[in-house]
């Protein structure tokens, strides 16, 4: 599943805003993207929300067929982007103002590429939060 637009219910619409991504903070990849891409830098005004604090969305989105252990959630102009998709989009809206975000722009700016190689980013995911006896994130 890619790019899914559904309208909000009330709950998204009155805790979140407009633009947020959910992912997981206590991986240490996810964690490391975030960081490196610098979002809050963007001027997209986008809410970094930690799944793990937000089980509440979590669970919305997973009714909807989004598993957030599966892929990033990004909400953005009232769109939402899943996985790979979402990580396409962070990629276009990011600027080259360093060398991790000239190389995540020149890599993940393609969609094809950036399908082929989410997949392999979310099994290192699921490795390392194996390896440091960190759970995956739980559905009610």
């Amino acid at each position: 599943m890619g790019q899914t637009t559904f309208s909000h219910t009330d709950s998204l619409e009155n805790k979140m805003g407009d633009n947020f991504l959910l992912y997981d903070k206590e991986c240490p990849f996810c964690d490391a993207y975030i960081r490196m891409t610098k979002i809050k830098e963007l001027g997209c005004n986008i809410s970094l929300l930690d799944a793990r604090d937000h089980l509440d969305l979590v669970e919305e989105f997973y009714k909807k067929e989004l598993d957030i252990n599966k892929g990033m959630i990004l909400n953005f102009n009232n769109t939402i982007y899943f996985g790979s998709h979402a990580i396409y989009i962070l990629a276009l809206l990011s600027t080259p103002n360093n060398f991790f975000n000239r190389v995540n722009k020149f890599v993940f700016q393609h969609k094809v590429l950036a399908s082929l190689l989410y997949p392999i980013l979310r099994v290192g995911r699921r490795a390392t939060l194996y390896l440091l006896g960190k759970d995956t994130i739980k559905h009610f």
